[in-house]
């Protein structure tokens, strides 16, 4: 009998803007009550397409340098101007619980995350193409061209960091990412180190004795 560790994964996922990374992260939540996502902490201004405790956590740039002073976040970052920051609060205690932990968090969050915790798995979402990345953004008619072209540089940049991430998902078509996404953490829960003990029903020095009586 192979006894594995009762504590969750840590799984952090990071994308373009227009990757389809938040329609990813909704199927995935839905398809298991035993995960949970970590919403974290900005400084940015609230968009059209915000909801504010469900997108992000919304703040002043003096209140999230006030919880940076009182050690509110395991991590945080600054991105495009904007601070980006993930709350300590309740993480540890969902691992410990066997709750897998997802964080959506940006290229330099998710390297302070595996410092913190080699353990956790980084996963990279890609858009099919460039071209199908700009006809997303296009469609949100939320940017001006000039934002969606600093978008799409941004895009470039991060892009060029996958080889800090365990795996990368092209997302080409929802249902097939989704299930690239869970056969990930299935493979990453069947790792040598996550089996807290392995037990055997026979001893070693009783093989022989187990071969003659009923090996035939």
């Amino acid at each position: 009998m192979i006894k594995q560790k009762k504590r969750g994964l840590l799984i952090v996922i990071s994308a373009p803007s227009g990757s389809g990374k938040g329609t990813i992260m909704k199927q995935l939540l839905q398809n298991d009550s035993n995960r949970w996502l970590s919403i974290s902490t900005t400084s940015r201004e609230i968009r059209n397409d915000d909801i504010p405790g469900v997108t992000y956590n919304f703040v002043s740039k003096n209140e999230f340098i006030q919880k940076i002073s009182e050690d509110y976040f395991l991590e945080y970052a600054m991105y495009a101007g904007n601070y980006y920051g993930t709350p300590k609060e309740t993480i540890e205690d969902k691992l410990n619980n066997g709750i897998d932990v997802f964080l959506e968090i940006e290229i330099e969050g998710a390297k302070n995350i595996k410092k913190i915790y080699p353990e956790a798995v980084l996963i990279f979402i890609l858009p099919p193409s460039m071209t199908e990345l700009i006809d997303r953004l296009r469609k949100r008619a939320t940017d001006s061209e000039e934002k969606i072209l600093k978008r799409l540089m941004r895009s470039y940049e991060e892009i060029l960091e996958l080889n800090n991430y365990d795996y990368v998902v092209v997302n080409d078509e929802l249902d097939n990412s989704i299930k690239q996404i869970e056969g990930i953490m299935t493979a990453e829960k069947s790792r040598t180190n996550r089996v807290e003990e392995i037990i055997f029903d026979i001893e070693k020095d009783n093989l022989e004795d187990y071969l003659g009586g009923k090996g035939e």
